[in-house]
């Protein structure tokens, strides 16, 4: 505790580079909490350093909250658009493109079984398909195989 004491603008920038370590690679840069923080704490660390914040317990614990509370307030909205940005892209599994030969007639309307790999699905397809049609699943949902005639 000496050592913190006596070196608490290190101490801040290491404490700080810690929660922004945590931040972004324990949690993925999920929240933001511990990356204000952490980056409140290397400010107020690096200001100490220069002189512009006194060199006491008080003076760094209340520079880190505002400091938090400003960086907040500037970074909150361009953080969160930044996460909304991400690409969606269709997930693919074995069961796409599995293909089998109809026992029932499928429609919009008519919703058969057809039991693989120990579970009942409901076949749906955007097509009229009759009993005995070779079909390709091409979707997948819960408890639904999306099927379509499968091209000769």
């Amino acid at each position: 505790m000496n050592w913190i004491s006596s070196n608490l603008s290190e101490s801040l920038i290491i404490a700080g580079l810690a929660l922004l370590v945590i931040e972004v690679v324990v949690l993925g840069f999920s929240t933001f909490v511990l990356f204000f923080v952490g980056l409140a704490a290397v400010a107020a660390g690096v200001l100490m350093i220069v002189g512009v914040v006194p060199d006491s317990m008080l003076s760094a614990l209340s520079s880190v909250g505002v400091l938090t509370a400003l960086s907040a307030m500037l970074l909150w909205r361009p953080l969160k658009s930044m996460q909304g940005n991400v690409e969606s892209k269709k997930v693919t599994n074995d069961l796409v493109g599995h293909s089998f030969i109809l026992n029932d007639a499928v429609s919009m309307t008519k919703n058969p079984t057809y039991r693989y790999s120990g579970i009942d699905w409901n076949l749906s397809s955007q097509q009229e398909l009759s009993a005995g049609t070779l079909v390709e699943v091409t979707g997948v949902a819960v408890g639904k195989f999306i099927v379509q005639e499968k091209a000769s």
